[in-house]
């Protein structure tokens, strides 16, 4: 039969925690069970102080002596703890910094081996084609545009001149002809022909000669 009350065991997720976070936290709690502990001897050496006070007061000399002794026993001991708690506290940072060293070390590690796959896909000699070829074609480009922005010899300033000169010459060749032709396609107009105005003022020429002569 399969589980009938769950999913497998199989699925169950991967815990992220790691046994020296495990350590450190165990060494964290060994170091706030010590706090506790200080802070219930600091109180009981206060009433121990006050109780041998109170055996003075009252002449219980003998009295008074023994609870001085166990607040200097307890006070041993606290200072044996604050030595614990530093020792602990330094303890559990120098596993915390562990953890980050090897988490590095284990960045670099993957980084290398990338670099590795990399320099194995290209060789010195095709990065120094390569870089050959891109210089080639940085300089030939640089060639292209010196020409283009005009930045010409003497002599080419020359030839370009005279080039100038032979088309503005063939422009004024062409421009001859085609006035030569346009002529030639033109009617001729005859001399003798009279034209308009001039057959208007022979007409007015006769009718005052007309008049003159019915006046006579």
């Amino acid at each position: 039969m399969g589980n009938l009350f769950g999913k497998s065991s199989s699925k169950a997720k991967v815990s992220r925690v790691t046994e020296h976070d495990k350590a450190v936290l165990q060494l964290k709690q060994q170091r706030d069970k010590l706090k506790q502990y200080q802070k219930r001897i600091e109180l009981q050496l206060g009433k121990d102080r006050e109780m041998a006070k109170k055996c003075l007061a009252t002449g219980r000399k003998e009295r008074a002596k023994t609870l001085l002794r166990k607040k200097k026993y307890q006070e041993k001991l606290l200072s044996n703890a604050d030595a614990q708690i530093e020792t602990i506290e330094k303890l559990a940072s120098d596993i915390e910094f562990a953890q980050v060293e090897a988490q590095v070390i284990s960045g670099l590690k993957v980084g290398n081996e990338a670099l590795k796959k990399v320099n194995e896909i290209l060789s010195i000699e095709e990065v120094e084609q390569i870089l050959d070829e891109t210089r080639e074609s940085i300089e030939k480009q640089q060639e292209i545009d010196a020409l283009l922005n005009g930045v010409l010899t003497e002599e080419d300033e020359d030839e370009v001149l005279a080039e100038l000169e032979q088309l503005v010459g063939g422009q004024d060749e062409e421009k001859a002809t085609e006035e030569e032709d346009i002529g030639e396609r033109l009617p001729v107009v005859p001399e003798d022909e009279p034209t308009p105005e001039k057959r208007r003022k022979e007409k007015d020429s006769e009718r005052s000669g007309k008049k003159i002569a019915l006046e006579a």
